[in-house]
């Protein structure tokens, strides 16, 4: 007689429970209050295990208020996950943002444990978290080991992860997979990697630059013995298989839900393995547990967002954020310019972060802040030599490319295997052109700084936020760079205390830079 059980799976859900994208009172197809009916009515049917892969306390305006006016306080989401009945989460790299104390605020809290394998105690070398967990259902033993890519020491804070090392995914699976299986004997074994595909699952063709920082085909061809791999971190929706091993990825926000029905015999021997995704729906609809468990709290957020805090002298919405990325527009020019005014460097970099930021309207309030400003960045102040700031503008140059049909458009690395708009720099306190025309790497065609050619030899202060400044975005020129000053205050606090001093700003561009093509 066969067994049948479901493993179901969120992952870089961001903190988004309710249906909506705080930017406007729209309903949006997505959130854990919306994906709890589709979990709901698969424990009616089948036995269920529930997990989270990662990235589930951080990424919306609403864990962002509660980590900042809490911190003592275990975020909110966590109550949502006990309500939903995970039963294992594991440590995605956005669970440092916060700090370790508000992350280990949260898996204290939490009715389930959380899991990585390779992140270790600086002093014993040993795993931090719990590196796996056995769970029980039906008489079957199902093993959950967890990976987290270990890239996270060159976008966080150093401040936050002091105490940690990151190993080598890939290494560390390769100790865990066989330990696991010798010691436990479990009946299927999932391995729960935060962490993407580095080539594509069939050709084995790069997709991205080999970094490590997503390394599942790798795991898949290098570590036997797993009989399915959980991915997240990309934000892709995709179900596929590397050798014999299943894998799966569900996307962003709680707009899907990942189920693996894995079927059993009367010896306990694996039969099928089917993997599916269940996108949520304009239908679908919203639990009322889990929103009568939230429904203070958002209110709370609502009211806080919709604050009035300043206006605006001229236009400052971005209407087309690849235009903006073409001309200089008022929104990024007053980012640079207050950076450079809380730090005092005389250069500054920042992005628009992705494609719905709006930048500033008539009249702004908190929910115009973090809606334009949607990661937890502090600010750094690095010393860079002149030909390091060259080399940092072509990285960024190489965000245009030019379509067959003549025309402007992005780079595929920019777009795939997710958006990553947010790694096309635009610089104050210097002077440039970018000639798309040009060959990559040979597109920066005029830098100047204090009108005259840059020195590349010169060394510069120049303040960006601490994602960046860590190499992050394919900066490597960055990385290790001496730190001048280190700025604490998260970047949405900066905005709103200037707003609120400032109550009016000029929208102003000074055109110091350019992108042509001719």
């Amino acid at each position: 007689m066969s067994t049948s059980l479901s493993i179901c799976f969120t992952s870089d859900v961001h903190g988004y429970v309710h249906p909506t994208n705080y930017r406007d009172s729209t309903e949006q197809p997505l959130g854990l209050a919306k994906l709890a009916t589709i979990i709901e009515q698969i424990k009616e049917q089948k036995h269920m295990l529930l997990i989270d892969n990662g990235d589930f306390i951080q990424g919306s305006p609403f864990t962002y208020y509660y980590a900042k006016q809490y911190p003592e306080t275990p975020s909110p989401m966590i109550q949502v996950a006990n309500t939903m009945g995970y039963d294992v989460g594991i440590l995605g790299n956005h669970e440092f943002n916060y700090g370790i104390s508000y992350l280990n605020h949260a898996i204290e809290a939490s009715q389930y444990p959380w899991l990585s394998a390779n992140i270790l105690d600086k002093q014993t070398k040993e795993p931090y978290f719990e590196p796996y967990v056995i769970r029980e259902i039906k008489g079957l033993k199902i093993g959950f080991i967890g990976l987290t890519t270990h890239l996270i020491p060159q976008w966080e804070d150093p401040s936050h992860i002091e105490s940690l090392v990151f190993e080598d995914a890939c290494k560390a699976a390769k100790r865990w997979v066989p330990y696991v299986r010798k010691q436990e004997r479990p009946d299927f074994l999932v391995v729960c990697y935060h962490g993407g595909l580095e080539r594509d699952p069939e050709t084995k063709e790069a997709t991205e630059p080999i970094t490590g920082e997503n390394q599942a085909v790798q795991i898949c061809q290098e570590v036997d013995g797993i009989d399915l791999l959980l991915t997240g971190h990309q934000h892709r929706l995709l179900v596929n298989q590397v050798k014999e091993t299943p894998l799966i990825q569900v996307g962003h926000q709680g707009a899907a839900l990942g189920e693996i029905e894995v079927t059993f015999d009367q010896n306990k021997a694996v039969t099928s393995v089917r993997p599916m995704i269940h996108e949520v729906e304009e239908t679908t609809n919203t639990s009322e547990a889990v929103l009568n468990d939230m429904e203070d709290k958002e209110k709370t957020v609502q009211d806080w967002l919709d604050q009035p805090m300043a206006r605006t002298r001229g236009d400052m919405t971005i209407d087309d954020a690849f235009q903006a990325r073409l001309t200089e527009h008022p929104f990024i020019e007053y980012i640079n310019q207050l950076q450079m005014k809380v730090s005092g460097a005389s250069i500054s970099c920042t992005a628009i972060f992705d494609n719905q930021a709006p930048g500033f309207p008539e009249n702004i309030s908190m929910r115009d802040v973090v809606t334009n400003y949607i990661f937890p960045n502090t600010l750094k102040v690095i010393k860079l030599r002149g030909r390091d700031i060259k080399e940092a503008l072509e990285r960024t140059a190489h965000y245009f490319q030019v379509k067959e049909n003549g025309e402007m458009g992005i780079h595929p690395e920019f777009l795939y295997p997710k958006p990553q708009h947010y790694n096309y720099d635009m610089w104050e306190g210097i002077e440039y052109t970018i000639n798309v025309s040009k060959p990559v790497g040979q597109r920066v065609v005029q830098l100047d700084y204090n009108e005259r050619p840059m020195d590349m030899e010169e060394e510069f202060a120049v303040v960006m936020n601490h994602y960046r400044a860590s190499g992050g975005g394919g900066y490597e020129m960055f990385s290790g760079k001496e730190v001048l000053q280190d700025i604490q205050t998260d970047m949405t606090e900066i905005i709103a205390n200037d707003l609120l001093q400032e109550q009016i700003i000029e929208a102003s561009c000074n055109q110091n830079w350019k992108v042509v093509y001719e």
